[in-house]
Parts: C-alpha cells; sequence; structure tokens
C-alpha cells in the first residue's frame, strides 16, 4: 500500500509547480487569416496566468554561414488574439535556420520558456519543432540544426 501512496503523493505536489506556469507554444500559421495577411511563418502562443500583458517574445533565426554560427534578431508581432504572436521571414531563405522563440515574463522572475522551429530551403519543419520549460541554450540550437542538415543533405 505505501508502494501505490508515494507516487501519488508525488504527482499531488508536483501539480502546484506547473498551475499558474508561463508557457509557450508554437503553431502555423496556415490557418490564421490575420497571420497570412501579414506574411507571418511562424505563431507562437503563450499563457501565463499572472500579469499575461507583462510577458515578453523575443525571437531570433539562428544558422551556421560559411562554418561560422549567425543569428538575425527577428520582430515580434501581436496578433489581435490575446497571447498570440507571430514573426515574418527577415532571414536568407537559402540553407538550414533555426527560429529560437523565447517568453519571459517578470512575475515569472528568471523563468523563461522557448520554442525551436527548424527552417530548410526555406520551409518549416513543423515535425521538428521542440518546446522547452527554459530558455533553449546554444547547443540545443546546434543540435536541431545538425539534424536538420543532415537530414536534407540525405534526401
Amino acid at each position: 500500500m505505501r508502494i501505490a501512496v508515494a507516487p501519488l503523493a508525488a504527482l499531488f505536489l508536483a501539480i502546484p509547480l506547473f498551475a499558474g506556469a508561463l508557457a509557450l507554444q508554437v503553431l502555423n500559421p496556415a490557418g490564421n487569416t490575420e497571420a497570412q495577411s501579414k506574411h507571418l511563418v511562424v505563431l507562437a502562443r503563450t499563457t501565463a496566468c499572472h500579469s499575461p500583458e507583462k510577458t515578453q517574445i523575443t525571437a531570433t533565426a539562428e544558422s551556421i554561414v560559411n562554418g561560422a554560427r549567425q543569428s538575425v534578431p527577428l520582430h515580434v508581432v501581436a496578433l489581435s488574439a490575446s497571447g498570440t504572436y507571430g514573426v515574418a521571414r527577415e532571414w536568407p531563405a537559402e540553407g538550414t535556420w533555426v527560429i529560437k522563440l523565447v517568453a519571459t515574463n517578470p512575475e515569472y522572475k528568471s523563468y523563461a520558456t522557448g520554442a525551436l522551429v527548424a527552417f530548410e530551403s526555406g520551409s518549416p519543419q513543423w515535425a521538428s519543432a521542440k518546446t522547452y520549460f527554459h530558455q533553449p541554450s546554444d547547443a540545443e540550437v546546434a543540435a536541431l540544426l545538425n539534424t536538420t542538415g543532415q537530414r536534407s543533405s540525405l534526401e
């Protein structure tokens, strides 16, 4: 009986950790007419129970060009749906790029959440999109760039 109680107790203790959390979800803009009219290629939806209006989204396009890491800051566009943002293509269409999105909110102190979406030859690779309960690290960006780049060289 004690064995069954311990996992159940751990579950109930963990629930408050996720209640009211700041979260980020990436979406394909294909079904959103507002996003299409603004030529957005990636959408992000945030949730924050504490002061959602204070949430800030940053975005960069990351790649390796001629052996050197390249980072292009992107403009984030707020959409009419609360907590929904998008980015337009502001990076070269050639090569493999990873779009890095990060959400922060001062109510959550130093906590950040993020997502990565790979683009190959100008096309988003939705199957490889990843979300994190932290700001994606340089190593995570590099791993996705390497995985996506290897896959495109095999095709």
